[in-house]
């Protein structure tokens, strides 16, 4: 090789050598493309949970985890079509009664719930959950999954069942009532959220303020909250509410006023007072906040099903083994007898109106002013009406209007046990500390009369006919108070966001046609409107169709939580 020739081959190979350093030098200072996701939800209008505005953008899902959100050049495996769509995080459901029917395989993966886009739902409300159901329900869905994520409160009335069995019209001794401390503590640590109370209800009902107080704060000691179910949320709705904020504020705890309404003619009007009281407690520093299901009517049952019969009226097994939405012809052909007699009339009536033993009864909780009829195709003329307004146009007493109802109906006559205003409704749908919760229990899509629609309903009712049919509430708002508001209250803070970092739980749906289908007379129907949901980064609905995956999992509060 000539001189030349070596020359311009050295030249060559300083000339790559710099190429080389330059290329390193960028990728240094210039980083390449950001590695594929496993799953990228794209084309739609991103809602962050947190109150932001719309925004177009994508939504880039490695795991379980969220990567980044808003990079239009984020790649992925798979993709989800979003196009023309909203794209928010999973819902919460705060107030929730699947969790036991998720326990059975073949309702596990919640679909009328996954239908209404909720990827979390809270059980245990109402006090109902001692430790050693919240630890059954958690092997069992180890055992087979679930569609959606479970977190549980523990519960005031299954804690004082499992430690004063049958004796509970009393207060606890000295022992019982730290052997209930001992449990709440054992609650917490297996990761419940909260401490929950169902006052109205028996055994709660039993309970005073102070031993409230003094299991609340043990949760107090693990950082988690109240959640209650007032004691007298129709005679005594402020003084009720008014004890969530005093038991909260003893045991130095955040407090919820658990399905919060006001219930009955007598309490039209009666909200403004509610928000008045939650918002002094929260400028003197108490977390005081409330949930509501989107609804005008609480609980649901056939007018048979508010009679109590008491032990000692005999000729009614059939009519006792019923439930308060369940008919069988024999047991409503029994009540019809019983209620032909006079003297068995009155022994119903009174048992009905105050409780066996002042025990717990629908017309002792709520009463003749509270109950409004739904459906009946016998009395087609009542739909609307209130059981005391039935009396008052007949003449005679409301027990005696109820009676006479159930005597001369062919079907079934269908009621709500809590009606309210929808001016109340609205009122408190605005205030910023109010989240949207179901009080729901699993549906199943039929036509099935038995149910209250919110159980199938909630999420899409308030996105579709309050948000988009109404203007109550933005979109973004409706939103922050079903992701963010009640992931930060109960210490979920990995969820109820779009934000990298935060756990995949995305639901995708089209704000034009999401809707509720169940209503009074087909509570179990299933809605409309979501067209994906994703569970801890795995597709359970995809593009409206279940994909059969149960990726859910029992979350807990997230950072430590020791007292």
């Amino acid at each position: 090789m000539t001189e030349a020739g070596v020359g311009a081959r050295s030249d060559n190979t300083r000339a790559a050598a710099g190429a080389g350093l330059l290329l390193l030098l960028a990728a240094a200072c210039f980083p390449g493309a950001p590695p594929v996701a496993d799953l990228v939800v794209a084309g739609g209008v991103v809602v962050d949970g947190l109150g932001g505005p719309p925004t177009p953008g994508t939504v880039a899902i490695t795991g379980a985890e969220i990567v980044s959100v808003g990079d239009a050049a984020a790649e992925g495996r798979d993709t989800l079509d979003a196009t023309g769509l909203v794209v928010a995080p999973g819902f919460i459901d705060v107030h929730s009664h699947t969790p036991p029917f998720l326990a059975m395989p073949a309702n596990r993966l919640n679909e009328g719930v996954v239908r209404q886009g909720v990827a979390t739902v809270i059980g245990g409300p109402d006090g109902g959950f001692a430790p050693s159901v919240i630890e059954q329900l958690s092997e069992a869905y180890a055992s087979h999954g679930t569609g959606t994520n479970v977190a549980f409160y523990v519960g005031h009335n299954g804690i004082r069942r499992e430690v004063m069995g049958d004796d509970q019209r009393r207060a606890p001794t000295v022992e019982e009532l730290d052997r209930m401390r001992a449990l709440v503590r054992e609650g917490m640590e297996i990761g419940a959220l909260g401490f929950s109370t169902g006052l109205m209800y028996e055994p709660g009902m039993f309970s005073e303020t102070a031993e409230v107080v003094a299991l609340a704060q043990v949760a107090a000691d693990y950082g988690g909250i109240y959640d209650s179910h007032v004691r007298n949320p129709v005679h005594d709705f402020v003084g009720s509410d008014r004890e969530v904020v005093e038991v909260a504020e003893l045991a130095g705890l955040p407090g919820k006023i658990g399905h919060l309404k006001a219930v009955g003619l007598h309490n039209e009007g009666a909200i403004a007072e509610i928000v008045a009281l939650v918002e002094e407690a929260r400028e003197r520093g108490v977390p005081i906040v409330s949930d509501q299901y989107p609804y005008d009517g609480a609980a649901t049952a056939s007018l048979a099903g508010i009679v109590v019969a008491p032990p000692g009226v005999d000729g009614l097994d059939a009519f006792r083994a019923m439930g308060r939405e369940g008919r069988t012809d024999e047991g409503i052909a029994q009540l019809k007898a019983a209620l032909g007699d006079p003297a068995k009339r009155e022994q119903l009536r009174v048992a009905s109106e105050n409780g066996v033993d002042g025990g717990f009864a629908w017309l002792k909780a709520t009463g003749y002013t509270s109950m409004r009829i739904t459906s009946s195709r016998d009395y087609p003329e009542l739909m609307g009406a209130y059981l005391s307004e039935i009396a008052e146009r007949r003449g005679v007493g409301g027990f005696d209007a109820v009676a006479d109802m159930i005597v001369g109906a062919a079907h079934p006559v269908n009621l709500t046990l809590g009606a309210i205003k929808e001016h109340d409704v609205r009122r408190l749908m605005v205030q910023p500390w109010n989240m949207i919760a179901s009080d729901g229990a699993f549906a199943d899509g039929s036509d099935s009369p038995s149910g209250h629609p919110r159980s199938a309903g909630t999420f899409p009712r308030l996105l579709g006919h309050y948000v988009r049919d109404e203007g109550v509430l933005s979109l973004e708002e409706a939103v922050r108070k079903i992701t963010s508001l009640p992931a930060e209250f109960h210490g979920l803070t990995d969820r109820g966001r779009l934000t990298p970092g935060a756990r995949a739980d995305v639901v995708v749906f089209d704000p034009a046609t999401i809707i509720d289908r169940s209503d009074w007379d087909h509570p179990q129907r299933f809605a409309e409107g979501v067209v994906h949901l994703v569970v801890n980064g795995v597709s359970v609905l995809r593009d409206g169709a279940m994909t059969g995956e149960a990726p859910g999992q029992v979350v807990k509060p997230t950072g430590g939580r020791s007292p």
